[in-house]
């Protein structure tokens, strides 16, 4: 790749920050946009983005936003630098024109599925969660309906059958940002070129909504394994037990049966609970205001034991 091409990246959430230091090993950023802080957690502090912490610890010049497509310093800047290209990846803003027209690669979106498969905010969550064995990254032009844009280069992987979403968001940005290096250096040679998606094969992966993040023991073993992994290390699955959260961070999948919700026994001293089918070893889990443990020494600090019921 041509040293003296510019780059931009936009970009806000963990994905985007994996992958942003990943290209940075292969290409110089000139300007890294990102949204502005917003307030988290119970304090509800002003926090930057995992991009904006990586890129400027890096040392490289970063600009806040609310609307990049609408933000007219920003679109000065486009005017006087004129980028080769603008990789956007999880980003929290919808990219209109000017930016869309830009000339060839354009920008850029390193997205974590096997597009047109679920296009939107949570893909990995989402296969994941609905128990698929393969995923994989797709480095896409952006257009004007959301992950619809003609794809450069794509990859497949296997997802393992105890891997976690933050597992996959790492195995997914390494290769996705290998491939779209690859990729921009075949495109610069003439060796590919940019293909249409399959519109009619599209799948979506919605947000996570906190109803979601529920478990019901109802559900075969299965379902609640990977309902579990899927949302581990965020925003991670609970049950309500005596009105109170405990969240459910790791499980392993087991033959015991018995009724839903049922403490069936013990596994490496981990509680053993029952579901819709099979049952499920506690391994991590977390009250509320505490930190994560092994199911075994939680089940001890309760009044819990086998043959209860957790509801």
């Amino acid at each position: 790749m041509n040293p003296d091409l510019e780059f931009w990246f936009a970009g806000s959430g963990r994905f985007g920050a994996r992958c942003f230091s990943l290209l940075m090993q292969r290409i110089r950023f000139r300007r890294v946009i990102t949204a502005v802080p917003r307030p988290a957690g119970r304090k509800l502090a002003h926090s930057v983005t995992p991009v904006e912490m990586v890129a400027s610890a890096a040392g490289v010049d970063v600009s806040r936003t609310l609307d990049i497509s609408g933000d007219p310093v920003i679109l000065e800047r486009l005017q006087e630098e004129k980028p080769f290209c603008i990789f956007v990846v999880d980003f929290s803003q919808m990219v209109r024109e000017p930016l869309l027209s830009l000339p060839e690669p354009g920008c850029l979106n390193i997205h974590p599925s096997m597009l047109p498969a679920y296009r939107g905010a949570a893909p990995i969550q989402r296969a994941i969660m609905n128990g698929e064995n393969r995923t994989g990254v797709t480095v896409f032009r952006l257009a004007k309906e959301m992950d619809s844009g003609p794809i450069l280069v794509s990859s497949q992987l296997d997802i393992g059958p105890d891997d976690t979403f933050g597992d996959l968001l790492d195995l997914l940005a390494v290769e996705g940002s290998s491939i779209a290096m690859d990729g921009l250096e075949l495109l610069s040679r003439g060796r590919i070129s940019f293909r249409e998606q399959d519109h009619g094969k599209a799948s979506f992966a919605p947000r996570i909504s906190k109803q979601e993040t529920e478990l019901s023991w109802e559900k075969p073993s299965r379902q609640v394994h990977d309902l579990v992994r899927s949302l581990n290390p965020d925003p991670g699955s609970f049950v309500l037990i005596k009105g109170k959260r405990l969240k459910i961070w790791k499980t392993v999948q087991c033959e015991d049966t018995g009724r839903p919700g049922e403490i069936l026994g013990f596994r490496n001293g981990d509680p053993v609970i029952g579901c819709g089918s099979g049952s499920v070893q506690l391994a991590e889990v977390q009250t509320e205001g505490r930190k994560r443990t092994d199911g075994g020494s939680w089940l001890r600090g309760t009044s819990l034991e086998k043959g209860d019921i957790l509801e």
